[in-house]
């Protein structure tokens, strides 16, 4: 019998003297040895493991290839951890019309992330479509802005807030009580916990007090009086109060007691805001997007008025006129999202906030050129 090496010698031999009809036979023969789907001959396990690797683009395409790998691509624990890598904390149920075929078992976590991906693209590219547009405080200023699920709320120097449906446009309450323009608002960490303080807003006004408000039935819950001037900033986490005003004070309240806890003092002048000590990663990519809004090629024409962070994108307002939409990571700009007609001759977009979904802003202007009232742009996706 023959070595390794002279078998490898012979068939050189042999190649080197067919004739190109015949190399071909020879291929066509050898081909489907090296074509093997490998996957197939593993448990479904460590198919999955292997897949678990491939970006979901890649995943999407595997899926493709034939009915088993399908399967194994529709895994949905496999999509759930693909979600998990791109922040993506809530599974996507679907009411499904068309009934699928034996085998294939529906994935809401792939749903879930195919749902993120055409949101992200409508934010990028997406047409703009005419914004729901609500009018409501006259030609006051739109002082503040909260928005969180379907509730929109607008704080203005009329001395009052409004309640507003995100989803209709309508006002749904008006909450008076301020005898002074209010000037600062916030509602619990944007986030609503339903059965608990999710409807309930906190507001600073030039009276020197804040109040705090159940925005389902426009009831004023507590008073809290300790400042000697106007109320300017508020932070409010369900629990406590904190509060900055023009009489350089920051204080923390127990707003169920409407008692003051502590009054932290030190400023030597008025306390214009308040925040959260955010994460440094989020900081730098801050001052990434503020470098290039003011400074890049793309930069406002004004002063910034307002920033927003959503999921992957930073978005801001000005004094020009103009919403801007930033990419979080690079800090580069991607578009106008608003550009209102009378920019640069008055028009404002005084505060904005933004969601997953949904785009709230407030506009205005300094001379009348401008309506008072609030846009919301919609970027969801129908899902069927």
């Amino acid at each position: 019998s023959w070595s390794g090496p002279e078998k490898l010698l012979a068939l050189d031999e042999l190649i080197d003297s067919c004739e190109p009809t015949q190399v071909k036979h020879m291929m066509q023969v050898i081909e489907p040895q090296f074509q093997r789907d490998f996957i197939s001959l593993l448990p479904k396990e460590l198919a999955l493991y292997v897949l678990s690797f491939l970006e979901p683009k890649d995943l999407l395409q595997a899926a493709q290839t034939c009915r088993y790998w399908r399967i194994l691509a529709e895994d949905n624990l496999l999509w759930r951890e693909k979600c998990k890598e791109d922040g993506i904390d809530e599974p996507l149920h679907i009411k499904r019309r068309k009934v699928l075929k034996p085998g294939f078992t529906h994935s809401p976590w792939k749903s879930a992330f195919i749902r993120q991906h055409r949101i992200d693209t409508n934010w990028r590219r997406g047409e703009l479509k005419s914004p729901k547009v609500l009018k409501g405080h006259d030609d006051h200023v739109i002082t503040c802005l909260q928005f969180c699920g379907n509730r929109i709320v607008s704080g203005s120097d009329d001395n009052t807030l409004k309640v507003w449906s995100a989803v209709t446009g309508k006002c749904l309450r008006t909450l008076v009580g301020h005898t002074g323009g209010v000037w600062s608002s916030q509602m619990r960490d944007n986030i609503i916990i339903s059965g608990s303080t999710d409807r309930t807003v906190v507001s600073g006004s030039r009276d020197a007090t804040l109040r705090v408000w159940d925005i389902e039935t426009g009831q004023c819950l507590h008073v809290l009086m300790g400042h000697v001037a106007a109320v300017r900033c508020v932070q409010y986490d369900g629990r406590r109060v904190v509060s900055g005003a023009y009489d350089f004070m920051v204080k923390v309240w127990d707003p169920e007691t409407e008692t003051c806890l502590h009054t932290l003092q030190g400023h030597t002048n008025r306390v214009y805001s308040l925040q959260k000590c955010p994460l440094v990663m989020r900081r730098i990519r801050f001052l990434a997007v503020i470098g290039y809004a003011i400074l890049g090629p793309n930069k406002h024409q004004s002063a910034v008025t307002c920033l927003q962070f959503n999921k992957n994108f930073v978005i801001t307002s000005s004094d020009d006129g103009t919403v801007k939409l930033w990419d979080l990571k690079t800090g580069e700009f991607i578009r106008n999202l608003v550009t209102l007609e009378s920019g640069g001759s008055g028009g404002v977009v005084w505060r904005i906030r933004a969601s997953n979904t949904k785009l709230v802003c407030a506009v205005g202007s300094r001379n009348g050129t401008e309506e008072t009232k609030l846009l919301v742009l919609d970027f969801d996706v129908d899902m069927k």
